[in-house]
């Protein structure tokens, strides 16, 4: 906890949020977990930012039927949202317990909502520009990657309710809470680097395939601007996040109020700003628009003029014309040999 001259307060006395209410003499900022008010301003800013961002994601996916990308950002921008509303509150107040409960719940939720996507999003780049070249299959990008992201979750979870058990008297317990929080911290960044260090070596791969053989399928896809720009933007999304969670991992080390949690600055950067930027990178740069094949519909269509094609074949080798099999479309030929893969959720 901050360094607080007990001397001046009444005898057995100790702030906290169970006994403060509003900043006063025996209840001063400084006895808070934050240690400060945060500030106003920056948190307005932060709060209008995810808000209109999540906004952007849902409307798009909408209407471009990215479903499962967008609900999972959105919702991670929403929370955002909330966890930084919750922050203009204690703006106002440093001791008011729900808004400090509010913000530390939703800013901690909030950007493992915004990786799903990022984990989702890879299965269908690697279905559209060539499948044979990854280590593992699509569907097991999400099926492994989406429980282990939401399992680090539930350990923060399991941990903050441990420290919040055992109060500001019960040390041992505190250190437990704290200790299965950083678990759950550096478990989240093992997944996160586990993720980047396999999406790493597919775009190796590719890049590598690619130009050696300029025309195989998947190469027409590969050279798109549109697909080049929503590559880097999901490189910069991936990075500001992991900057995030490097950070979480340094300001929990110290246990509750070190000094590092109560330096605000450092909390407005390297939280604050990085998920901001991945969020609003990822709406800015929204599938629908920049990797249309990630959408329900297209997939939909493609499959559709492989089956119809497919049929045209099949009529005219019955009237006697050699059956050559379904021909491959453009669209097709784009999304590479993987798309025995496609499913029709996002």
């Amino acid at each position: 906890m901050a360094n607080i001259d007990l001397s001046s307060l009444p005898p057995g006395f100790y702030p906290s949020y169970e006994t403060c209410d509003q900043i006063s003499q025996i209840c001063p900022v400084k006895a808070t977990t934050l240690g400060y008010s945060p500030n106003l301003g920056v948190n307005i800013f932060v709060a209008i930012g995810f808000g209109l961002f999540g906004l952007i994601t849902l409307a798009t996916g909408l209407w471009k039927k990215t479903w499962g990308f967008s609900i999972a950002v959105a919702a991670g921008c929403i929370l955002e949202c909330v966890g930084y509303i919750g922050r203009v509150l204690l703006s106002e107040n440093a001791w008011n317990g729900d808004a400090f409960k509010m913000q530390i719940v939703a800013i901690v939720l909030g950007p493992t909502l915004v990786c799903i996507g990022l984990y989702l999003t890879l299965r269908h780049i690697v279905i559209s520009l060539n499948a044979e070249l990854s280590r593992i299959a699509p569907r097991l990008y999400p099926v492994f990657f989406v429980p282990a992201d939401i399992s680090c979750l539930v350990i923060q979870a399991i941990g903050g309710g441990v420290a919040a058990a055992a109060g500001r008297d019960n040390y041992n317990i505190l250190k437990h809470g704290n200790r299965i929080i950083m678990a759950g911290i550096v478990l989240q960044v093992i997944v996160l680097g586990a993720f980047g260090g396999l999406a790493g070596d597919y775009l190796v791969r590719v890049t590598k395939a690619f130009n050696q053989s300029p025309g195989m399928e998947g190469s027409a896809l590969w050279k798109d601007r549109k697909f080049r720009v929503f590559l880097w933007a999901m490189g910069g999304a991936y990075a500001a996040l992991m900057i995030r969670c490097i950070y979480r991992i340094a300001e929990m080390a110290g246990g509750w109020a070190n000094h590092i949690m109560q330096h605000e600055s450092s909390f407005v950067v390297l939280e604050s700003f990085m998920v901001l930027i991945a969020c609003g990178l990822l709406a800015c740069a929204a599938p629908g628009f920049l990797f249309p094949e990630m959408s329900h519909n297209q997939r939909i269509k493609d499959l559709g003029k492989g089956r119809q094609q497919g049929g045209v074949d099949v009529e005219m080798a019955g009237a006697g014309e050699k059956a050559t099999g379904p021909s491959t479309s453009p669209s097709d030929t784009e999304r590479g040999p993987g798309t025995g893969e496609v499913a029709f959720e996002n």
